[in-house]
């Protein structure tokens, strides 16, 4: 069961509701929203209902949700979520493009993509301080010192940032930085970090597990939103499959279906889905087409010697073909691109 609070209630009535319940011997989980709040509650339904928590000042509604993500269910909030990140947005109505190196080398390295990346129409900036590898001998990344040259460029660009946080006793530092934290695969049901996300205060990306199926995945939505943060983009970044020539297969079909079961927007990752540059543009399209709210890739300077997944990041030829799809194609289906708001 959901309580919709009424836009504008005051903080002391959503203390009261939470009081209420909590008397009743049931649970209660705040979610502030840009527009509302809404509070998600466990127990048992019976009592909550005789409560007549409808009649109490500052509710909007209650609503009782079948779905076990309460809080992420399109059933509790039927109109889709815009999530801005440094004031840029990403929801139904535009298109935004995410790209920047995988991995932070140098602040030459990161800046130049950074230029490469606005230059292709990006209004936000990935790059990755934090690095969780397969191989305990592969780069991990720079840490602190990755965070400051993101800020850094940051500051030179104007182009907010999207970095990777992977371990809990991060998140703090990391939020410091950042303006979204990113939550990837292989930790998408690392449960202390998807709460410690939740309780930062920034919007955070969480990339789908390569083995999740959809319910999995917005359980781990759930897991931020019920720490109080409703500022959640769903990414897509292919499954695990058995076909060897790709690294993994993009679900384009998790769009269409994400969108009907929550209220979050969803961008899709085609570097990581395909781990081939070739393909990357393709699968932006297909994204596209199918609704996707955004698009994130890689970008090098110099992908030849790369540190992490030079493969796949794009530049040249790659980068002004994906630079012609993103002015072009969200039109098609009825967005305005993110670029086109900021300029």
């Amino acid at each position: 069961m959901v309580v919709v609070m009424s836009a504008g209630a005051a903080p002391e009535q959503v203390d009261a509701v939470v009081a209420r319940v909590e008397g009743a011997g049931g649970s209660a989980f705040v979610s502030r929203g840009v527009q509302r709040t809404i509070v998600g509650l466990v127990g048992d339904i019976a009592q909550f209902q005789a409560l007549n928590l409808r009649a109490m000042p500052g509710v909007g509604e209650v609503v009782r949700v079948s779905k076990p993500y309460k809080l992420v269910s399109r059933e509790n909030h039927p109109q889709a979520t815009t999530v801005s990140v440094g004031g840029v947005p990403i929801g139904p109505d535009t298109f935004t493009l995410i790209a920047g190196p995988c991995a932070v080398e140098t602040p030459e390295q990161t800046l130049a993509a950074a230029r490469m990346a606005q230059g292709a129409g990006a209004t936000l900036l990935r790059g990755g301080a934090y690095k969780p590898r397969t191989s305990p001998y592969a780069f991990q990344g720079l840490g602190e010192r990755g965070l400051r040259i993101l800020a850094e460029v940051r500051e030179e660009t104007g182009l907010p940032i999207v970095t990777e946080v992977v371990d809990a006793a991060d998140v703090p530092l990391v939020a410091q930085w950042a303006d979204m934290l990113q939550v990837g695969t292989r930790n998408m049901q690392n449960f202390a970090l998807l709460q410690a996300v939740g309780a930062a205060g920034k919007p955070v990306m969480l990339k789908r597990g390569m083995t999740a199926t959809y319910d999995e995945w917005l359980m781990a939505a759930e897991y931020i939103a019920q720490r109080g943060n409703l500022d959640i983009v769903l990414c897509e970044r292919g499954v695990r499959s058995f076909e060897p020539a790709i690294r993994n297969m993009l679900d384009v079909s998790a769009i269409p279906m994400m969108q009907a079961m929550s209220h979050l927007p969803i961008i899709i990752d085609p570097s990581h889905a395909a781990g081939r540059r070739e393909l990357v543009v393709p699968l932006a399209r297909a994204g596209i087409a199918a609704g996707a709210d955004g698009v994130m890739v890689d970008v090098h300077p110099h992908p030849e010697t790369a540190l992490v997944d030079g493969a796949q990041a794009l530049f040249g030829a790659h980068l002004d073909e994906l630079a012609a799809v993103v002015a072009t194609m969200p039109a098609l289906v009825g967005r305005t691109s993110a670029a086109h708001l900021s300029s």
